[in-house]
């Protein structure tokens, strides 16, 4: 006999009971879906919300939350998601609830823009599959605080993921963190094929093989990827404690891509890329939905009560023109001509943002009252302008380093940073061949702003005396840099981070403690507006915006090859 009272099924008395325990436990993914009157079905197979839950775009009264269904081997048609959202972890009473379903067009993805919360309030939610009875864990987010509600915000930002370089500590040190919310950069995924860019031996235990094994080129391969991406549980643990602000860069679609095109795509082999970019484009926001109007504009804001305004951009797609190669202005014999090269890189028509995104950024710097302006770049915007006989070098030194190499690195920098410390201490016995060595210099990296000067200049006339703070990743480097316009007047700061996982200077560098260090401080010296570099340990940084000082922590972690998310600060740097 049945211990149920009469009007309770068997499965409803689980869900239930589940609730109100907390509903923090995850239900068993395999139970008798069925009606008191119909027979029961088991399903089978390894269904569920395998990839976990997110958050992501909080606003100050809505959230878009996500997550991907698996059927089981036996269910029927595409699968409808039943998905809740409460201010409590007991869901009860529910702040909003719904269906929605998984459907084969998008990969079995959920997104769901949940409209009608509270400002500056901390939500749970999770989904439901009430056909087989799965349900995922339980996700935590925040929407964004109004006015004054908030007098501190912090930020973990974070850029440049690589599965195959080793574990994701780095997410799993940013999901234990205090952050209120994450800014990703970008680099999200990596298109290499397997043993390709990022494998190196210290991770190669670790069977972490980039899937499909092929660079990816169709939606199926970039969905491929991204699901093997979203298997890391250190990944989903960031994903579910923490909303997500998100923006492409290149390895989401190819390396070095600009609008019509990408350093790693080649037509005659892998076909017209506008088709790969709207494969990528799609897959992209399958994954890592954000709320636009345009799936081709991801620029957008973000306000953070009086604190901080987030202009998030896309230097990467909408509207870059191809990055410049030095390579392109050197003779036959070695010259190099400086004259072309100098009228192509200051062209006033050079853009990576595109004129409209370019004029919505001046009209929403212009429009805020936010004590911050931070400004979400995919690449760096200090100028990184080096010594041309040393980025002759660290060209080399990126074929492959060898010890012949690093001497002759090592040489020559100690030798300009002894000329630029006695032209920093007004020495008069410094000579024009000696400044002309510290002088002459060369952008190191021109995909970066470096690479378009013109329009980095009109963004900080945009941006006048407001205090602005550039956030940027791409390197899988940290720095530090001051932002200063072409005639020397400082306009803001940038706090770039490092990577998740993606090798840094440290491989050009052969991994050597005491040369990565030289490296870092003739740098330091070297280069005008750069006040840190850390080029050989991962991790991220957590911004704190108040309204007295914007604050950056540079945080590590200790290795890629065992889990440990314990992180050390290398450096706090303060901006009032």
């Amino acid at each position: 006999m049945s211990s149920f009272p009469p009007k309770i099924s068997r499965r409803k008395f689980v869900r239930s009971s589940a609730l109100v325990s907390g509903g923090v436990a995850l239900l068993p993914t395999l139970l008798s879906a069925c009606k008191d009157d119909e027979p029961s079905i088991v399903y089978t197979g390894d269904f569920g919300f395998r990839e976990g839950v997110a958050s992501f775009d909080p606003s100050a009264t809505g959230i878009i939350l996500w997550t991907r269904y698996t059927k089981a081997t036996n269910e029927p048609d595409e699968a409808t998601v039943r998905w809740e959202i409460a201010s409590t972890s007991a869901f009860n009473p529910l702040v909003a609830s719904g269906t929605t379903v998984a459907a084969a067009a998008a990969d079995y993805t959920v997104a769901v823009d949940v409209p009608g919360l509270t400002a500056n309030q901390k939500y749970y939610y999770r989904f439901i599959n009430e056909r087989t009875g799965a349900t995922s864990v339980v996700g935590e987010t925040r929407t964004l605080p109004t006015g004054a509600q908030a007098s501190s915000v912090k930020l973990a930002v974070v850029s440049c993921a690589n599965f195959q370089a080793g574990l994701f500590n780095v997410y799993g040190a940013v999901a234990a963190s205090d952050a209120d919310a994450v800014v990703h950069l970008g680099d999200y995924i990596y298109e290499y094929g397997a043993g390709q860019y990022g494998t190196n031996a210290s991770t190669a235990a670790l069977n972490r093989v980039h899937q499909p094994a092929t660079e990816i080129l169709s939606l199926g391969d970039y969905r491929t990827r991204y699901r093997q991406y979203r298997t890391d549980k250190q990944l989903q643990r960031a994903h579910q404690f923490k909303p997500f602000i998100c923006i492409w860069d290149d390895h989401e679609y190819a390396n070095d891509a600009y609008t019509t095109g990408a350093e790693n795509h080649q037509p005659a082999t892998e076909g017209n890329f506008e088709d790969r970019k709207r494969a990528a484009n799609q897959a992209w926001f399958e994954y890592l939905p954000a709320r636009v109007a345009d799936k081709n504009r991801i620029y957008r804001s973000f306000e953070f009560g009086n604190v901080v305004n987030l202009l998030m951009l896309d230097t990467r797609i909408v509207g870059r023109d191809k990055q410049l190669s030095l390579n392109d202005y050197f003779s036959s014999t070695g010259t190099f001509n400086t004259a072309a090269f100098g009228a192509a890189w200051q062209n006033p028509t050079r853009s990576m943002l595109g004129t409209e995104q370019r004029t919505w950024l001046a009209s929403a710097l212009g429009g805020s009252t936010a004590k911050w302006q931070a400004l979400g770049s995919q690449v760096l915007m200090g100028k990184m302008y080096i010594p041309v006989e040393l980025l002759a070098l660290v060209g080399q030194l990126a074929a492959g380093p060898t010890p012949a190499l690093l001497a002759q690195y090592s040489t020559q920098a100690t030798q300009l940073s002894t000329i630029k410390t006695r032209i920093l201490n007004n020495d008069p016995t410094v000579t024009a061949a000696e400044r002309a060595r510290v002088e002459t210099v060369l952008p190191y990296n021109l995909d970066a702003w470096d690479g378009y000067p013109a329009e980095r200049e009109k963004l900080y006339a945009a941006a006048g005396t407001k205090k602005l703070i550039s956030l940027a990743g791409d390197t899988h480097n940290a720095w530090h840099n001051d932002l200063r316009d072409a005639t020397g007047r400082r306009v803001g700061t940038e706090f770039a981070c490092s990577s998740v996982s993606s090798p840094g200077f440290e491989a050009l560098l052969a991994g050597n403690p005491a040369t990565i260090q030289g490296f870092e401080q003739s740098n330091q010296l070297l280069i005008d507006d750069l006040q840190y570099l850390d080029a050989s340990r991962r991790g991220y940084v957590l911004a704190t915006f108040t309204a007295a000082n914007a604050t950056a922590e540079y945080r590590y972690v200790a290795a890629l090859d065992v889990e440990n998310t314990a992180t050390t600060t290398g450096k706090t740097i303060v901006e009032v």
